[in-house]
């Protein structure tokens, strides 16, 4: 029996490095975008309470509508970006699947070459209560990978050799690619009809206002004659 610590293993891997940092830097854009979204939630119900004794009832829906569909936006960008076989499942899966695919290959190879019979991870979830050093695979791991890896570059020939992708790997890059696609077509689909639903909105709001604003001066008009009338009656009188 021997045992790999995965965790250690993938820490001392360049590549992995690599593909961590790129991820890192669009879970941080992601949740930017998130944090943007919740903020401007924030912003309308705050400005919905400072105002709300100063609006119908109309206006207070719409608002209340427009706040509700920012809702379901944030909750469906979240999904998009963290839910299952979201944005960032499909990320790791094309930069640290491959990175991990190595490990397994070379923990298969040693296993068979030394006849471990099983070979566990010690950062799983399994507990290990005790482990003797002595069967510790993790560095014959990474000394095989680097070994591998530095006899491909000194079998490759001078100049740059694209690595044609099997078929199979060609119909799964593109149906990633497809889903990823997708994915953005559909944001940006959404984002166009949430624009055009406020734009609709907006002007409705507007129009409404103008008719509020048009009765009110009306009714101003209609006091300052009714005064006008009721002075010049004192006069006659």
């Amino acid at each position: 029996i021997g045992y790999i610590d995965m965790a250690y293993i993938l820490e001392n891997l360049p590549e992995y490095q690599t593909a961590q940092a790129q991820i890192d830097a669009k879970v941080v854009t992601w949740q930017k975008n998130l944090d943007k979204l919740q903020q401007e939630i924030l912003d309308m119900r705050t400005e919905l309470n400072n105002e709300k004794a100063l609006l119908t009832k109309d206006l207070i829906a719409e608002k209340e509508e427009d706040i509700q569909i920012m809702e379901m936006d944030l909750k469906q960008m979240q999904g998009v970006y963290f839910g299952v076989d979201g944005d960032l499942f499909l990320l790791r899966q094309q930069l640290v699947k491959p990175i991990q695919d190595l490990v397994f290959n070379a923990v298969q190879d040693i296993a068979s070459k030394r006849n471990y019979d099983f070979v566990l991870d010690k950062s799983s979830e399994l507990i290990m209560l005790y482990s003797n050093p002595d069967f510790d695979m993790s560095e014959q791991v990474i000394t095989s990978i680097t070994r591998a890896k530095k006899i491909a570059e000194l079998n490759a020939p001078e100049e740059e050799v694209v690595e044609e992708l099997s078929p199979q790997d060609l119909a799964k890059q593109k149906a990633a690619d497809d889903k990823v696609a997708a994915r953005e077509q559909k944001k940006e689909d959404n984002k166009k009809r949430l624009e055009e639903k406020r734009a609709a909105q907006l002007k409705k709001r507007e129009e409404l206002k103008k008719a509020i604003e048009t009765r009110r001066q009306e009714r101003l008009k209609e006091i300052e004659a009714a005064k006008k009338a009721k002075e010049q009656k004192k006069k006659n009188n």
